[in-house]
């Protein structure tokens, strides 16, 4: 298992303050999946929807649904490209999964005012309700994933993951 992960510590370069660039290793074998981080950021949000799923189902959501109810939750009236940028949903999944949602009374389409064929997302307040029921298991989980993590460490973490999304989105958003 440890020559699978890698565990050993990986080669650090610093110069002074400032960290030069990371290198791009040669070969994943060279590296190891542990020191790899879209293997890492991949196994954790595996890990951390599946620890969701049961509770998910139980409620009638699936882990589609519960990004989709997360993401209107905080910005409400999306588009369904914007959404599925926001979500991580492939566009024609998202499309199945809203098509579901507005038929359990989760979520409403409105039309634009600038454009009729464009459609806003927006929560009802049973999507609302049905997103503050799993928000405290989410957040559960959320802090599970960072015991023995500090404040200082889980605030860098966020400042280099939002510097990796910069460096790779495709959106302004």
């Amino acid at each position: 298992m440890n020559e699978i992960l890698g565990d050993q510590a990986p080669e650090t370069e610093q110069d002074g303050q400032h960290s030069k660039p990371v290198s791009t290793p040669r070969t994943l074998g060279e590296v190891g999946l542990g020191h790899f981080a879209p293997y890492l950021m991949n196994r954790i949000m595996g890990r951390y929807n599946e620890s969701l799923r049961e509770k998910l189902s139980r409620s009638g959501l699936s882990v589609a649904k519960m990004r989709a109810l997360a993401v209107l939750s905080v910005v409400d009236g999306l588009m369904i490209n914007e959404l599925s940028v926001y979500s991580v949903i492939e566009q024609s999944t998202l499309s199945r999964t809203l098509d579901a949602m507005e038929k359990e009374g989760l979520i409403h389409r409105k039309a634009s005012e600038q454009d009729n064929r464009v459609r806003h997302i927006f929560l009802t307040e049973a999507g609302r309700f049905a997103f503050a029921e799993m928000w405290p298991h989410m957040r559960d989980e959320y802090s599970t994933m960072f015991t023995g993590v500090s404040q200082a460490e889980h605030d860098a973490f966020l400042v280099t993951l939002r510097k990796v999304l910069a460096n790779i989105r495709k959106h302004d958003f």
